[in-house]
């Protein structure tokens, strides 16, 4: 399989280049240079996988040989080692849980997946590579995690100062090893603008080998996939539309959705669900993308402005924005609304969701039609954002062990300016 860049300045390349590079040097974003199909045995086969089966294939269908099929299936089993529970919550609507991994976000099934994959390509090459990776929340943590004393691996983390929960900045502060983290005074667009920056920046790329585990690159989109196919499957028996909404910020975890429906998984439609930087409902609903700066939210991990990933969804859909506008909805939820949603659903069906996770579940609450199954992906454990959940339930939330063993850690980060000649200086007298 050949990737190709959105941009289509420069030749395609291998998966493995692709992972490893992160970014194509004409500042598009990689995409497989064809979508797979799923043969039409294995689609009817899927109520009888398992996750790691269902996986594999997705995976064996994309990568085409680039690892042996041993070796990928010990990088599945090592990436995906937690539970992926879907649970009822009343009626026709169920949940998602993808926050079961070890930094109890969504973001775990990516960035474990990537790094793998990209420890596995820099073993064989003999590489040294610096990662660069904006975060809004949890990407950041979750890739840290993953890379933690990966061998030829130095992490560089950006976060935007002030915008991220207390729990949160500490996931990202306190790793340590070869993980830096850089408090950037700016939003995540600035953190957004100064890794893209650095990746078109020549100087930088002949000091350093330079890569992106954001959900640009296309190790991270992948596996997103593998969850959307794995909960079809858990109703694909008695349930015939079924809908997914997805907590909608930088359009990764939306776009994992679309390429497994483009990969022959008949879904029946997506609601994509922002907060108040509702920059795709207002395309879905005018034909315009209208990029603004991000505002900051409770669900501060989708306080996203240009969201980078909305260009693989034109991708998919070959730029056809009745067929888009067909097969994806788009509803936005202030913080007021967040807040009430959470209130409602712990309050009338004992379930208690991040804020993020709430604005998924008013997607379903206002878009699903009568006769359709509605699935919200839970995308963060509750408890990373005690502050904004316990007041509104008027109880404690209990913080699993594995975060409260991280809050009683220093915090260990650099201040960054949002000047991009500051990071490069930074970037550069690091690597000497």
């Amino acid at each position: 399989m050949q990737f190709y860049s959105t941009n289509k300045k420069v030749e395609p390349v291998s998966f493995k280049e692709a992972v490893l590079k992160g970014l194509p040097d004409d500042n598009g974003l990689f995409m497989p240079g064809t979508i797979p199909q799923f043969s039409k045995q294995f689609v009817e086969q899927l109520p009888h996988l398992s996750f790691e089966e269902i996986a594999m294939e997705g995976a064996r269908n994309i990568i085409e040989g680039e690892i042996p099929e041993a070796d990928l299936l010990m990088i599945i089993r090592d990436a995906f080692d937690f539970d992926i529970p879907i649970k009822r919550v009343h009626d026709r609507i169920h949940v998602l849980e993808l926050f079961h991994g070890p930094t109890l976000a969504f973001k775990d099934f990516g960035a474990r997946f990537m790094a793998l994959v990209m420890g596995y390509f820099l073993k064989s090459d003999h590489r040294e590579v610096n990662i660069l990776v904006a975060t809004s929340g949890d990407t950041g943590s979750a890739v840290a995690q993953g890379f933690l004393g990966v061998d030829g691996v130095k992490v560089t983390l950006l976060y935007p100062k002030g915008k991220v929960s207390k729990i949160q900045e500490q996931q990202l502060t306190t790793i340590g090893r070869n993980v830096t983290a850089l408090e950037v005074e700016g939003t995540f667009d600035d953190c957004q603008h100064l890794v893209k920056t650095a990746f078109l920046d020549e100087e930088l790329n002949a000091a350093m080998n330079l890569s992106s585990a954001n959900s640009i690159n296309i190790a991270r989109l992948l596996p997103q996939s593998f969850y959307y196919t794995f909960a079809y499957s858990r109703f694909a028996k008695n349930a015939k539309n079924i809908v997914f909404s997805v907590p909608s910020g930088n359009l990764g975890n939306l776009c994992g959705g679309l390429l497994a429906s483009k990969m022959g998984i008949p879904i029946a439609g997506f609601i994509s669900a922002s907060n108040a930087n509702d920059i795709v409902p207002h395309y879905l609903h005018t034909g315009h993308f209208d990029p603004k700066p991000s505002v900051q939210t409770i669900s501060n991990a989708m306080d996203v402005g240009n969201p980078s990933n909305f260009v693989r969804m034109l991708h998919l859909y070959e730029n056809d924005f009745e067929k888009i506008k067909s097969e994806i909805s788009g509803i936005s939820f202030d913080d007021r609304q967040t807040e009430d949603l959470i209130r409602e659903v712990h309050s009338n069906h004992g379930y208690l969701m991040c804020p993020h996770t709430a604005i998924a579940y008013g997607g379903l609450k206002h878009l699903l039609k009568p006769d359709d199954t509605g699935v919200f992906l839970s995308t963060a454990h509750p408890s990373k954002f005690k502050d904004v959940v316990e007041p509104l339930i008027s109880s404690e939330i209990e913080i699993p062990l594995r975060l409260r063993e991280i809050i009683e850690k220093e915090k260990q980060a650099l201040a960054m300016s949002k000047d991009f000649a500051d990071f490069k200086a930074f970037l550069l007298d690091a690597n000497r």
